[in-house]
């Protein structure tokens, strides 16, 4: 049988999306690689699934796979997409939806010109619950690397995020030092790296090594994480323009257990199916 899809992008970071509300779609992590796979596949950063909520106060419930095929806890550019992929497929026509996710419920707003406002939740700052090995919770914490000692914030938006302060993204050592971060035995649970370098008390740049993806366009949670180091430390403003390789997300956080919100674009690319033999 084969199986609809949209294909979807938030500041360049692509998604497959698929209705799980009116057909029961069960995937293996080898049909979600090829899927995601840009030769043989559709070809993505993350599948998305949409289903009914089983939480009394979610409207729907949505699952995230990277690309190796492993299901991860939130995406911020991809609940934006599922939130405009629900209206398009007619699932819905209302302007606030709650999902419930991996890690708990999240809100959106759908506002003008395709911007859909993501409350991202609270960060989680415990190294315990990150996870990260650390004796105590700091604003930023040495790593060691291959014999280099590097500064970083350690902050989770559903998912672990390492964020480290660069003089310039352009010259960063994203594809070298990314992958060695990412695995690094501190992170139990492997780490998305963040390179991040401030502008100006309301601007950054960022560029972001997501696990078991490599180098995206953008990242919605890194953008977050990375918001929320700068803010600690007393590098920006409570509300801060992320500019990413894909383009640009606002980010606005009120400081200790408030939630973070985002606000950015979600595109719909295309539509198709998928060949009986790879759904």
């Amino acid at each position: 049988m084969s199986l609809s899809f949209t294909k979807m992008q938030g500041l360049g970071n692509d998604f497959v999306v698929l209705d799980g509300v009116n057909a029961s779609i069960h995937l293996t992590p080898e049909q979600i690689r090829t899927i995601a796979d840009r030769r043989l596949g559709v070809g993505c950063d993350q599948l998305l699934l949409v289903e009914p909520a089983t939480h009394a106060d979610a409207d729907f419930r949505y699952r995230i796979w990277n690309a190796d095929g492993g299901e991860v806890e939130h995406c911020g550019n991809g609940v934006r997409c599922v939130a405009r992929f629900i209206v398009e497929r007619g699932l819905s026509d209302a302007t606030q939806l709650t999902f419930q996710t991996q890690r708990g419920l999240t809100r959106t707003e759908r506002l003008a010109d395709g911007l859909v406002r993501v409350d991202m939740g609270a960060p989680v700052l415990k190294p315990a619950d990150i996870p990260f090995l650390a004796d105590a919770q700091a604003n930023q914490y040495p790593l060691t690397v291959d014999n280099t000692t590097w500064q970083i914030a350690a902050v989770s938006m559903g998912n672990p995020h390492a964020v480290l302060r660069v003089d310039n993204v352009d010259q960063a050592p994203v594809s070298t030092l990314g992958p060695l971060i990412e695995h690094h035995p501190c992170f139990p649970e492997r780490v998305n790296v963040g390179f991040m370098q401030i502008i100006d008390p309301k601007r950054i740049r960022l560029r972001v090594f997501e696990r078991a993806v490599g180098e995206t366009p953008a990242c919605g949670t890194g953008a977050c994480a990375a918001v929320v180091a700068s803010i600690l430390n007393g590098w920006t403003e409570a509300q801060v323009e992320v500019s990413v390789p894909g383009g640009q997300l606002m980010i606005d956080w009120q400081g200790l257990n408030t939630p973070v919100w985002m606000t950015g674009p979600a595109v719909s690319v295309f539509e198709g199916r998928l060949a009986a033999g790879m759904a």
